[in-house]
Parts: C-alpha cells; structure tokens; sequence
C-alpha cells in the first residue's frame, strides 16, 4: 500500500519553497509518495523549473483521506491553516518550523532530513489537542458557528473606542467591564494571543478553558482557567455604540455590533497533532522563549523527585479557634504586649 504525505508549505516565502522541494525529494528517496495541492505544486515547478521527481495532486490523483500525514513547512500560521484542510478528516499534522517561536511545530528546519527519516519509519505519535466551538448570537438569532485550536478574540472594532462587555460562566453572568478586547483560549492559545494579554501558560494535557481580558479597566478582571465542561460567554453590551470584531485563530471574522453575544464549549473535535519527540513541554518552554536557566543544579543524584520532608506538626481544629479567639492557654502573650 502506498505511502502518501501531503507537504503544505508558505508560498510567499522563499525558504518555505525551498524546504518544499527538499522535503518532497527526500520523501520519495524514503520511499513515500510526496501529495501537493495542484497550486503549490505548479508554483514549485514554475520556480524551480520542474521538480526530478513524480508528485500527486490533492484532489485529483489523491483525496485527502488517504493522505496518512500532513507534513507543514512554515510558522504556527502555516499550521493553522492546515488544520482547517484537515479539520473533519483523522488525518495528523506535523509542522517543520520556519517562522519565529513556532510552538506548534515539532521540529527545525535544520532537521528536516531526520524529520523525513523518522515519518519513514513512522517513529512518532499522535497527541490530540483540544479545541473549541464558537457561536455568534445577535437579537437572538444565530448568525456564525465556527471553531478555533488557539483562541477566539474579541477586539474592539475602533482604535479610539474600548467596548464594553459582561462575562458569562455557565449561564451566570460574572463581572462587566471596558476593555480593549478578551480572548478566550485553549491550552494551545495559551502560549499564544491569551500569553500576550497576561494569560497564564497552560500545559497541553490539562484540558481547560481560559479568559483572558485586553487592557481591562476595572479591579476584578484578571485571567481565569475554567472547567472544559463550562459554557463560556461574552456579550457585548449596549451601553455605548462601539461595536467589535471576534477573531478565530486570527483567520475568521465576524462582526459583533452591540448587543452581540458569542459563546464558547469544548469541541468534540480534537485537532491531532504528530510528535517525533518525548521533550517534557517544560523543555519546549525553555527552548522556545529561551528562558533564563542558568545556575539550576536539580534533584540530587539517584534521589526520587519528590523525595518527602521532614512532616510538620499539625495544630488541631480546637487550638486554631481557639487561637482566632484570642484564647490560648488563658492570657494572650501579644495582647498584653501590645497593651
């Protein structure tokens, strides 16, 4: 049975086509068949003046389901836009970083002969990630469904104007405020647009909600991770005329006049991503914001990570009220000193 891996790479950019063509050869070197959309393959041929090797065409000679790997050459937004391809088809995506961080890519474009190397020998496995539906309402009537791996962001629509919102946690509303703009992420998001507005880093196994507010103005508006099992929501309210925009993955759009309300679940459709590593995400933080770790000696050597201390005495529920009351052992020693 035939082989076949589908290479999706950034036609606008010129290491992206060349990384193309290198992969595609080294794929049918190892034996696999390298699959292209029909205008990514007539862009390399046209650049390259023919490719020495055979190709097929996704859609004519190859459907996307027989495809057992999408290989993405480019940043995290390459990658984005192959899970759109593959959103209802069980197919995972491996991504070859060219662009900046690239947290969603396995690898480097220095690897990309060993990344080749092990699809062939299909040394790597598939971890899914969580991703959400999204649901825009105006005047009570549905007016847009769609979905995100990373986040839906609500932004002001006018630079001069902050919108004013109330968010909403399982039907119960919990707090309103003005603000640039609130993102409502996944674990993926949250090295992403939810980072950038203060959103704590989730690990991607924990699986969650996040709300993350955009240059808020109030007290009470700081980040919260929430139940996947929770409805989130968001309306925007009516109190001024400025109106917003809900951004999905920052590649699908819907406008959201006064009034508008958008409510977020879980998505029974995980995007499934391939891994041709064990690195601890831990590590993949470090490597990818080039985190300070200089001077860290960690456990002792051969001693169990969480080897116990030594256990400190409780105090039993008696003393603790009777120490709230001011009545231990009859006169309180701080009291007096204080008198």
């Amino acid at each position: 049975m035939t082989r076949r891996v589908l290479l999706l790479a950034h036609l606008g950019r010129e290491d992206s086509m060349l990384a193309a063509r290198e992969a595609s050869a080294q794929l049918y070197g190892s034996g696999l068949s390298p699959v292209m959309p029909a205008g990514q393959q007539a862009h390399l041929e046209a650049r390259f003046d023919g490719l020495d090797h055979p190709t097929e065409v996704l859609g004519e000679e190859v459907q996307l389901e027989d495809v057992e790997l999408v290989m993405v050459l480019g940043g995290d937004g390459t990658i984005l836009r192959a899970a759109e391809l593959v959103r209802h088809v069980d197919v995972p995506l491996l991504g070859v970083n060219l662009g900046h961080v690239g947290f969603l890519a396995e690898s480097e474009r220095a690897d990309l002969a060993q990344t080749v190397q092990w699809i062939a020998s299909r040394s790597y496995s598939v971890e899914e990630r969580m991703t959400i539906d999204v649901t825009v309402w105006q005047h009570g009537t549905k007016v847009a469904h769609t979905w995100a791996l990373n986040e839906a962001a609500i932004e002001k629509a006018n630079r001069e104007r902050m919108i004013e919102v109330v968010t909403e946690v399982d039907g119960k509303p919990l707090t309103s405020y003005g603000c640039d703009g609130i993102v409502l992420a996944t674990p993926t998001g949250s090295t992403a647009y939810a980072f950038s507005a203060g959103g704590p880093v989730v690990w991607p196994e924990v699986e969650a909600l996040l709300i993350a507010p955009i240059s808020a103005h109030a007290l009470f508006a700081k980040p919260l991770v929430v139940s996947p099992r929770s409805t989130l929501a968001v309306e925007i309210l009516g109190r001024t005329d400025a109106a917003a925009v809900l951004w999905c993955d920052g590649r699908r759009s819907v406008d959201l006049p006064p009034g508008s309300r958008v409510e977020v679940t879980k998505s029974p459709l995980p995007v499934r991503l391939a891994r041709i590593s064990t690195t601890p995400f831990s590590a993949r933080l470090v490597r990818k914001f080039e985190l300070p770790i200089h001077g860290w000696r960690g456990p002792a050597p051969g001693a169990p990570l969480a080897e116990p201390g030594p256990m400190v005495p409780e105090v039993p529920p008696v003393a603790w009220a009777q120490r709230a009351a001011g009545d231990v052992g009859g006169t309180d020693a701080s009291s007096e000193e204080h008198a």
